[in-house]
């Protein structure tokens, strides 16, 4: 599988930054489902305090009792036109055909009322009621066929009509001086009077009625006067010969007591409400007796509506998608078969979401209320949804973007970056020369731009290590030069004794020339055991184990060794007793020493001083050899194979095969530091230095901690 180039694997970590939004929409839908368990529970509270307050006003209102039948009337805040016509009236149109089948079912929300449970059929009754402050208002519908009309002229001929009573008590269904009764005899379409009394002879001027053919039946409007609290009405349809009593009924409404809505209660509980909610208290058999809403949708919808408009699309589409996001992620909705007046059912879960039937969502919380009766407190999400939808799409569509923008600029730096790197990389590889030479530096222009960051240090360390390698592959055509110049002159002075050995027969001479060649051999092999000596030296530090112990007691010991070995030079150390530990080998570090120590021999003269120095520096313990004596040449490069540029007293050619310092270069390294050289003055003495600086440790028992 092909590797991926640097900008398509930054392009791939960009696209991750997509988790974010996702993790966000995420994030809004757990905060939704937290926020509306809240909201319910709020609700619910709120609907507990509200049913104790409904249950005080309502103290003076007797409750109805389940299974009662009702006639609901609501509030007329304008007067009707009593024509016969009801146009009008609200929800009249919207009931054709008429009468409503199975296949067509009234409307949840048309206030047309009939029996429970009663069959579509041509005698059945539907109507409207309304009041006002002073009247009672009634639209009664017979489908089916036309009415059999009232001939005045033969009263005894078969005709429809209309008896209504009113009882004012609760349970008077017996004729007393508070109740009333009506008969409607329909004749020519328009007004037709009211009779009432004894035999139907007297007509009621309080009581205004029209009637008109409709399609597919006729309707009745009548006005009366408003009764009072708690009274019931009753209504039967009549048809054929003969008086109201001998016949019985086509259709015919028992008596049921008249529902309205109270408005005391209604006043008193609006300012409970919050914006964007809404209640009902209904009966227990579901009448609805006060409802009221506070709703703030309309001014939140232009609010959003103007941010929308200041919105990009971006923005819209964000809010959009996420409003459908959260919609999607509520819980199952249950539909409430609401009607103006009245719902059924009424026990409903609680706190349960409900869909009324115009597909709006509400949070809905029920309580009971004294007397049977049940308030229910519903609290619009579409409002919520918009306000958190409009706030969250916003951030989602502003995320979007600015993602986008930052892979647009990934892409860029991407871009910069690998030019900078294949730039490099054409520069290293110039380095090497045909000839297979290394440069002295990387061969970068005039105006290459290294910079400070990772890059431009990668670009300084190439430099240093293309020099250091110039620098290895100048030491290796010089090494075999000196190591060839070295092996020279011995073997030279080998082949000429041996020439002359054949040639010679003093034996005295004979034996000088075989003094010379075995000292050549000896210096040959002098050579070659140094060169062993180093490279078995190099091999054994890579197994080395390293421990802790303590500079200056070392010093201390090998310094009266020196002093004894070598009486001609006056040897002594200059530092602690004890207290200096750093890591790494004391026989290693005896073998520096040995070095530095017979280096300094052989350039000082005798009866000069060698001075061993231990003293404690910021990174750690610094420990120098000075001699006394001649001095190193400015640039000396001294700690290469084969180099000397001291002339020293002891002649002898082991001490100028240029090994020794080499060898303590490589257990300097092996401490973490450096040897270095340098010309000094010490109490006045003119001589060479050799000094390096070990990392400090603590003792053997605390590795981590150093000595001050």
């Amino acid at each position: 599988m092909a590797a991926l180039s640097l900008k398509r694997q930054l392009l791939l970590v960009s696209l991750l930054m997509l988790l974010v939004p996702l993790a966000g929409v995420q994030f809004a839908l757990e905060l939704d489902n937290i926020l509306r368990q809240q909201a319910q529970q709020q609700l619910q509270q709120q609907a507990n305090r509200l049913a104790l307050l409904t249950g005080d006003e309502l103290l003076a209102q007797p409750p109805l009792a389940a299974g009662t039948f009702a006639v609901y009337t609501a509030a007329q805040n304008s007067a009707l036109l009593l024509d016969g016509y009801a146009d009008d009236w609200p929800g009249y149109e919207s009931l054709e055909p008429f009468p409503p089948s199975a296949q067509a079912p009234l409307s949840a929300l048309q206030p047309w009322q009939q029996l429970p449970g009663a069959a579509a059929q041509p005698s059945a009754l539907y109507w409207q009621a309304s009041h006002s402050d002073k009247a009672l208002y009634l639209l009664i519908r017979i489908p089916g066929q036309p009415p059999q009309l009232f001939n005045p002229g033969a009263p005894q001929q078969a005709h429809h009509r209309l008896l209504l009573q009113l009882f004012s008590g609760a349970n008077e269904l017996h004729i007393n001086p508070r109740n009333q009764a009506w008969l409607l005899r329909p004749s020519a379409p328009g007004r037709l009077p009211a009779r009432s009394g004894a035999n139907w002879t007297k007509t009621d001027p309080g009581v205004n009625a029209f009637w008109q053919p409709v399609a597919n039946g006729w309707q009745l409007e009548l006005a009366l006067p408003r009764p009072a609290t708690g009274s019931r009405i009753t209504l039967a349809l009549y048809g054929g010969e003969g008086v109201a009593a001998e016949h019985p009924p086509l259709a015919q409404i028992p008596a049921a007591t008249m529902i309205r809505r109270n408005g005391d209660l209604e006043q008193t509980l609006a300012s409970w409400l919050d914006k964007g909610q809404q209640l009902r208290v209904m009966e227990e058999s579901g009448w609805v007796i006060a409802r009221q809403q506070r709703t703030a949708i309309a001014a939140t919808t232009t609010d959003i509506d103007q941010a929308d408009e200041n919105a990009s699309w971006l923005q819209q589409v964000g809010q959009n998608l996420l409003q459908a996001l959260v919609k999607a992620n509520q819980p199952d909705s249950l539909l409430v078969n609401e009607q103006l007046w009245r719902q059924l059912p009424v026990n409903l879960p609680a706190p349960a979401l409900v869909r009324h039937g115009n597909g709006s969502l509400w949070l809905s919380a029920q309580a009971p209320v004294f007397g049977g009766r049940t308030l229910v407190l519903e609290q619009s999400l579409e409002q919520l949804l918009n306000i958190s939808g409009a706030a969250l799409g916003t951030v989602l569509a502003r995320s979007f973007l600015i993602i986008i923008g930052l892979v647009v600029v990934l892409l860029g730096y991407a871009s910069w970056l690998s030019w900078r790197i294949s730039r490099l990389a054409k520069w290293v590889t110039q380095c090497v020369d045909a000839d297979g030479r290394m440069a002295a530096q990387v061969p970068l222009p005039a105006k290459s731009g290294i910079g400070n960051d990772e890059l431009g240090q990668l670009q300084q360390r190439f430099n240093r290590l293309v020099s250091s390698l110039h620098g290895y592959n100048q030491y290796l055509e010089s090494f075999s030069q000196r190591l060839s110049h070295e092996l020279k002159t011995p073997l030279a002075v080998v082949r000429s004794s041996l020439d002359n050995l054949t040639h010679c027969t003093d034996e005295a001479e004979r034996q000088n020339y075989l003094t010379r060649a075995q000292s050549a051999v000896a210096r040959l092999s002098g050579i070659l055991r140094s060169m062993s000596e180093a490279t078995r030296l190099e091999q054994s530090l890579e197994a080395e184990h390293k421990e802790v112990f303590d500079v200056a007691d070392v010093l201390t010991q090998v310094t009266a060794a020196y002093q004894a070995l070598d009486p001609h030079h006056v040897i002594v150390y200059q530092g602690p007793e004890q207290g200096s530990h750093v890591l790494g080998s004391p026989e290693l570090l005896v073998q520096l020493l040995d070095k530095l120590v017979d280096n300094a021999r052989d350039f000082t003269p005798s009866g000069q001083r060698i001075e061993l120095d231990l003293r404690r520096v910021d990174q750690g313990w610094q420990l120098s050899v000075f001699n006394q004596g001649s001095r190193l040449p400015a640039g000396a490069d001294i700690f290469s194979a084969f180099v000397s540029h001291r002339a020293g007293e002891l002649d002898t050619p082991e001490h100028h095969l240029g090994q020794g310092l080499l060898i303590a270069q490589l257990i300097a390294n092996y401490h973490l530091t450096r040897l270095e050289a340098d010309n000094q003055s010490r109490n006045g003495l003119d001589g060479v230095a050799f000094q390096l600086v070990i990392p400090a440790v603590g003792s053997g028992a605390d590795m981590n901690s150093t000595t001050p």
